[in-house]
């Protein structure tokens, strides 16, 4: 039995043996580097994009309508509908304008008469020079008067300026409508096509008329125009604040419809003539206010090494950060895997 006990505390002792030296030989085993992947620091703009959203219309919408009010008789064109210069649009019910016309005339008739004779008599001393003076005054109003009303009824129909399309029907044949009312939008197509939005006050005062924009238009399958902002309202709408902006499309060959929903990048005139560095925005680990650490990879005594560095964040766009400090042009820093490194610690670059 005791034999039994000695063998047994004999295989304890040496089982413990074993188990203290293998977790000693542990111990002196290095840890394998940690994988992780790397991009490089490159430069881009030196300011972040403006985007917005706006609608797509014709740069040059004309509201049309008559010079004098009355009944509309006739309107030749309908919403859509592609036209001509100098093509008939619309027209008023010409009685009225043409009784006008017919009463300035001789109105205008009988003042001439009344002034010739007025200056035969002159002529022959019957009358005083203030009375001729009267019959040419006379004379001149009554002309005036011809001409606006032959003016008025010129401008009882409605003739297209340019040639376009027409955008909107504000009337209808037989209406009623007062001097000056609109009864049809022309979109000029010679003047192309515009995207009209409204940006903050923070954002407007970063652009400059000329600042180079990109036009994404979903109705075309996500097709991207170029343009440039044109026009930057000098005063905030009272509805919301915002400032009216105009982005103009360049060498645009499709037909576009005015209202169609576009999605508008504004490059700011500081993102060509300045540069910041960007990188992605995984590699950011931890980050307070502008203030941000990150990961670079260091090349020391023959491997690669993760050295902690602070940065200093610009902004933030899409999947990308600008830092306007703490690191170079060409650094590489650790994006995959930096979460759970620790300053000083060994990796392996793995391949993309």
């Amino acid at each position: 039995m005791n034999n039994k006990r000695l063998f047994l505390y004999s295989t304890f002792i040496v089982i413990n043996t074993v188990i203290i030296a293998a977790c000693s030989h542990q111990n002196d085993v290095v840890p394998a580097p940690t994988p992780v992947h790397v991009m490089t620091a490159k430069p881009g703009p030196g300011a972040a994009e403006i985007v917005t959203t706006g609608t797509v219309a014709a740069a040059d919408e004309s509201k049309l309508s008559f010079k004098v009010g009355g009944i509309i008789q006739r309107i030749a064109v309908r919403e859509g509908e592609p036209v001509k210069a100098g093509q008939l649009l619309a027209e008023l019910i010409p009685t009225d304008v043409d009784a006008q016309l017919q009463q300035a005339q001789q109105l205008n008739d009988k003042a001439q008469r009344d002034l010739q004779r007025g200056e035969r008599l002159y002529a022959d001393q019957v009358i005083p020079l203030a009375q001729l003076q009267d019959l040419r005054t006379q004379a001149k109003v009554a002309a005036a008067q011809l001409q606006a009303a032959e003016f008025n009824q010129e401008h009882a129909r409605i003739v297209a300026p340019a040639a376009g399309t027409i955008l909107r029907k504000l009337a209808e044949e037989h209406e009623l409508v007062a001097p000056a009312q609109p009864v049809l939008v022309l979109g000029a197509s010679n003047k192309g096509f515009v995207v009209r939005s409204a940006l903050s006050d923070r954002d407007a005062v970063q652009l400059h008329v000329g600042d180079a924009a990109t036009v994404q238009l979903d109705a075309f399958g996500g097709k991207k125009f170029s343009g440039y902002l044109s026009e930057i309202g000098g005063a905030a709408q009272i509805e919301n604040g915002l400032f009216p902006v105009e982005v103009h499309l360049k060498n645009v060959n499709e037909t576009l419809a005015s209202g169609l929903i576009a999605q508008v990048s504004i490059q700011p005139d500081q993102a060509s003539t300045q540069s910041l560095l960007y990188v992605p925005t995984g590699a950011v680990v931890s980050g307070v206010g502008r203030r941000a650490d990150l990961f670079v990879l260091s090349h020391e005594n023959g491997q690669d090494v993760a050295r902690r560095r602070e940065v200093t964040v610009a902004f933030f766009s899409r999947d990308q950060v600008a830092l306007s400090s703490g690191i170079q042009a060409g650094d590489q820093v650790i994006t995959d895997g930096a979460l759970y490194l620790s300053d000083g610690e060994h990796v392996s670059v793995q391949a993309q």
